[in-house]
């Protein structure tokens, strides 16, 4: 789980890593000399090499805005608009201007001239560049802290395939290996539903009955709830231990369901 959440992480590094590029892009092709000065300045003689290596605007652009998007719908959802505002025009634009300039405007090179004057140019997108990237940077911060439920989505989505592991076993009248599964999840679930409660289990190699009572003893569900999950209990020990009767298709059918209902009910 922890390398998913640090494969996570070092795509959005580099994604911000490329952002910075693209910022620096972009004032490239609108003002080359003076970004050539400042690499010249800054590098020596590999100024050159420097700002060749450098992404290609036009054409890196697309990617990382999509990728971006990504990341913020998990991250940030409330700025997804925002981000999207500064690439799209309005749908309501009659005039093209510095105040309605956007960054699609900027990839189709778009100049508004007048008399032989120019009235708009690229550069009305740099500050629009600017603030997505900001936003994307923001996501950073928004990362360290939502590292808890980042953790909880994947966990969740594992366990969601595992029980649908348990009922593809069912089906095929693999009865006893689909309560195993079952069981499994019921008790991670369990597990994780104290570490959320910052409860702490005394045993170092704890039970579905040792999770119920920890939960039960701290109110965090009530009588009812404990014996249906006890119950839940004695089936998965019937399909962990061979030399017991054998469960029944009927038994294993309640402990898949009983599972998904506590995994909806206690948290």
């Amino acid at each position: 789980m922890s390398n998913n959440l640090d494969r996570f992480k070092i795509d959005l590094e580099k994604l911000i890593e490329l952002g910075k590029k693209l910022h620096i892009s972009m004032h490239h092709t609108i003002r080359p000399k003076d970004i050539e000065k400042q690499a010249r300045d800054a590098f020596g003689d590999k100024a050159k090499e420097y700002l060749d290596a450098l992404p290609n605007f036009y054409k890196d652009y697309e990617r990382w805005y999509s990728e971006s998007i990504a990341v913020l719908r998990q991250l940030l959802p409330d700025r997804v608009d925002d981000f999207i505002q500064h690439y799209e025009p309005a749908r309501t634009r009659k005039e093209l201007t510095y105040t309605t300039y956007r960054i699609r405007d900027f990839l189709h090179s778009t100049t508004v001239t007048l008399a032989g004057e120019t009235l708009v140019d690229p550069s009305a997108a740099v500050s629009h560049f600017d603030q997505q990237l900001a936003i994307v940077t923001a996501a950073r911060a928004r990362f360290e802290s939502s590292l808890f439920n980042i953790r909880q989505m994947l966990q969740a989505d594992l366990m969601d395939e595992e029980i649908e592991a348990a009922e593809h076993l069912a089906k095929y009248k693999f009865i006893r290996a689909a309560g195993a599964v079952a069981g499994v999840v019921l008790e991670r679930h369990l597990a994780q539903t104290c570490i959320n409660h910052e409860y702490k289990v005394a045993k170092k190699n704890p039970t579905i009955n040792d999770f119920n009572e920890l939960l039960k003893s701290n109110d965090t569900i009530d009588v009812p709830q404990w014996r249906f999950i006890q119950h839940l209990g004695d089936i998965r020990n019937l399909c962990d231990h061979s030399k017991v009767p054998e469960p029944t298709a009927e038994q294993v059918a309640d402990l898949i369901a009983g599972v998904k209902k506590v995994m909806k009910t206690v948290f």
